[in-house]
């Protein structure tokens, strides 16, 4: 049996992502990063630890091309190529903070693509390609408190994340049914200082009534490091239960 273990990644270039692609850095592991630039220090980082990586370069807005390209690369490795197989959906955006009623069709578009659309088509190609494989395979969708309840102008985040713990929801029913189905979990990571919450902080407040809210949570120093919110999610994706519960979150027991 072989003993590497494939993880294939989406949003690996900043933050929780990169966070999480560097902890994957260990020996035994394969990583595929899918991200719209590549980071030339998680290369270094992976040839010093001696783990494959790949980077694929690769805009999630379209993410039909990803889907293609992922199906294809699995296909051709075949079903006894790996230990696992875990495919890690991250990659998320917010378009500019405002009401519906002020929001631009095209931001609202390609919110929706990354977020929700390129994550199903990913799922869609990983578990077609991996379908006859008998080693464990995973999804893990990484989704949002705002999935689950909602807030004044994120209608485009709170959309995409409400859809992916749905479709996980979906996916989770359709696995039950085959032999050696693949576990999936939509999980919320808490709430963590990255990029994206700098643009919550710095929104109008005239447009984004929960600004000072998030502002409060940076300078009460509630907000998990990206490097400790990747830990707990990749503790809660070794966790024997993974996938019981098809919608998580890291701050439940």
């Amino acid at each position: 049996m072989p003993q590497n273990h494939l993880y294939i990644l989406t949003g690996a270039s900043r933050g929780m992502g990169l966070a999480m692609a560097q902890q994957l850095l260990r020996s035994g592991n394969t990583l595929i990063c899918i991200a719209r630039s590549a980071n030339d220090d998680l290369t270094a980082e992976a040839r010093a630890a001696g783990v494959a990586i790949e980077q694929w370069q690769q805009d999630l807005s379209q993410g039909e091309q990803a889907a293609h390209k992922l199906q294809a690369w699995l296909q051709a490795q075949g079903p006894q190529a790996f230990a696992s197989a875990t495919l890690i959906n991250n990659a998320g955006m917010i378009p500019r903070i405002a009401p519906l009623s002020a929001s631009d069709a095209e931001d609202l578009a390609t919110a929706l693509r990354v977020g929700l659309e390129a994550p199903m088509q990913l799922t869609a190609a990983f578990l077609g390609a991996t379908d006859t494989w008998t080693v464990p395979r995973k999804v893990l969708n990484i989704s949002s408190g705002l999935g689950r309840r909602a807030m004044a102008s994120q209608a485009a985040y709170c959309a995409a994340k409400a859809g992916m713990d749905h479709f996980t929801r979906c996916v989770a029913l359709d696995e039950a049914l085959k032999p050696h189905g693949a576990k999936v979990c939509s999980l919320a990571p808490g709430v963590i200082d990255t990029d994206m919450q700098v643009q919550l902080r710095g929104a109008d407040p005239a447009a984004f009534p929960d600004r000072q809210n998030f502002a409060n949570l940076k300078t009460g120093g509630q907000l998990t490091s990206p490097a400790d919110a990747a830990t707990r999610v990749l503790a809660w994706l070794e966790r024997a239960d993974f996938g019981t519960n098809p919608v998580a979150d890291v701050r439940e027991a």
